[in-house]
């Protein structure tokens, strides 16, 4: 993806950065008679597992450690074959081409990041993207949880943090080196709770940048600072919400402009009243992590964390409704109590989408039926050379298994065919039972190979975290 430098750009004055406010209002209700739909069930097939579900032996080679709390890696496309760490804190650490980490981070944000919670936090440092042409042009975009911006969501109430993604550059002297300053804010975004920030940001394969953002937290992700919606059942919750605020969302914008960004023309809802233009799809709960297969036709797979009942894997596209909070994964979702399915939801909004359900449904460790997840941690399609039998499979975990234990583990599903996909274990030689240690996230170099980062603690503190790469198991 070279030049990349749209269209739209000559042609299209839909800001954020340089147009005028304008009064938002709050969706018309019910337009149309809302169809119901009776809950689908669990498909007992999705909790199979198997020894060894790839066919070959397989193990995690440890390629780092002494990190706090690392959560996502990226290749810069550069050719240098360096691998960019984000550590939640608020410092990118550089893997060189070597394997071996820098001495120095990358960049350290860690001044900028709003002060975080030693024993657990969903903020700080959380996503990298590089520009396409970061070769030439030497751009990169951070997402991180800033100090909060004045006022708040209610009367006597405050925000809690400030969604950011910025720009920097690479130093013009020193490649493993970025410039703290200038520092372009591309997005502020002002978000009530700590939790439910989302996280992820990366280049689409049409060069626009696309960005996961939480519903704004808190339990059954109502109170202030979520707005009311369509759905009077659950009214609340920012997912179903497109007119207010871009929590809960997935955003899709051009940042090849002088201004900040534009919205691209073919965005889903562009030109329609009162609906906010860099919205891409929506309906989600917690879009921690995201990823685009490097191969196929390059489909985007979104992990949404779930609340007591169901975690999800969802194939995204663009203008979707994913469905929370009126459901949680296939399931019709209750904010009156959260741990008993309704007997029926809508399968449509008030705009007339269908709410699309997840490819991936797995039950939270909280389900009085019984779980096996905290959270689902959304990974990659694998596409390296190194394990031929988990080629085009889906990669994705859990962070830990629902005590205070770090025991996280990691999964693999072959994809296509219609409803829910099946799942297993990866077995892992050296760690037969799980992880042993928190699952944080994942990360993909450019030649389609896996990397797991992990933490033995919860929080961001300490020196615990991990960096491995997913492979075949020596005898």
């Amino acid at each position: 993806m070279k030049n990349l430098i749209h269209s739209d750009c000559l042609h299209s004055t839909i800001s954020r950065g340089e147009r005028p406010q304008w009064r938002l209002f709050v969706l018309v209700l019910f337009s149309t008679l809302v169809i119901l739909t009776g809950c689908k069930k669990m498909n007992n097939e999705s909790l199979q597992t198997s020894d060894d579900p790839a066919g070959q032996s397989l193990d995690l080679q440890l390629v780092v450690d002494n990190l706090v709390s690392p959560i996502t890696l990226v290749e810069a496309p550069d050719s240098s074959k360096r691998l960019f760490v984000v550590d939640q804190i608020g410092k990118v650490w550089i893997i060189g081409s070597d394997g071996q980490k820098k001495a120095e981070p990358f960049i350290d944000v860690s001044s900028k990041v709003v002060t975080l919670n030693p024993g657990y936090d969903e903020r700080g440092l959380l996503g990298l993207a590089f520009h396409p042409d970061y070769k030439t042009n030497g751009r990169f975009f951070l997402f991180y949880s800033a100090a909060p911006g004045p006022g708040g969501p209610a009367p006597g109430v405050l925000w809690n943090n400030r969604v950011r993604i910025a720009e920097f550059h690479v130093s013009s002297s020193n490649p493993d080196k970025a410039d703290l300053s200038p520092e372009k804010i591309i997005l502020d975004v002002d978000h009530p709770q700590p939790n439910h920030n989302g996280g992820t940001i990366a280049f689409g394969p049409d060069g626009y940048l696309y960005i996961s953002i939480g519903d704004g937290g808190g339990s059954d992700d109502v109170g202030p600072g979520h707005v009311a919606d369509w759905y009077k059942v659950n009214e609340g919750g920012n997912g179903q919400d497109v007119s207010s605020n871009l929590l809960g969302n997935i955003l899709r914008i051009d940042i090849n402009c002088p201004t900040k960004y534009i919205v691209p023309k073919d965005n889903p809802f562009v030109g329609k009243k009162d609906i906010l233009p860099e919205i891409y799809a929506y309906g989600f709960r917690n879009p921690y992590r995201f990823s685009f297969d490097l191969g196929g036709s390059h489909q985007l797979y979104v992990g949404d964390a779930g609340q007591s009942l169901y975690e999800e894997i969802d194939l995204v596209t663009k203008g979707g409704n994913y469905g929370w909070n009126v459901k949680e994964g296939t399931h019709c979702f209750s904010t009156a109590n959260n741990k008993l399915e309704l007997a029926a939801c809508p399968i449509k909004d008030s705009l007339g989408n269908q709410l699309i359900d997840p490819i991936i449904e797995l039950p939270n460790a909280a389900n009085p039926a019984g779980g096996i997840a905290t959270v689902i941690v959304a990974g990659h399609v694998y596409r390296g050379n190194a394990i031929s039998s988990l080629a085009g499979k889906y990669i994705f975990g859990i962070y830990s298994q629902g005590g205070s234990g770090a025991d996280g583990k990691l999964l693999v599903s072959s994809l296509g065919g219609s409803g829910l996909l099946t799942f297993s274990d990866i077995a892992l030689k050296s760690f037969p039972a799980n992880l042993g240690q928190y699952l944080k996230g994942f990360g993909q170099s450019l030649d389609g190979e896996v990397y797991v980062l992990t933490t033995g603690v919860q929080g961001p503190s300490g020196n615990s975290g991990k960096v491995y790469k997913l492979t075949q198991a020596t005898m």
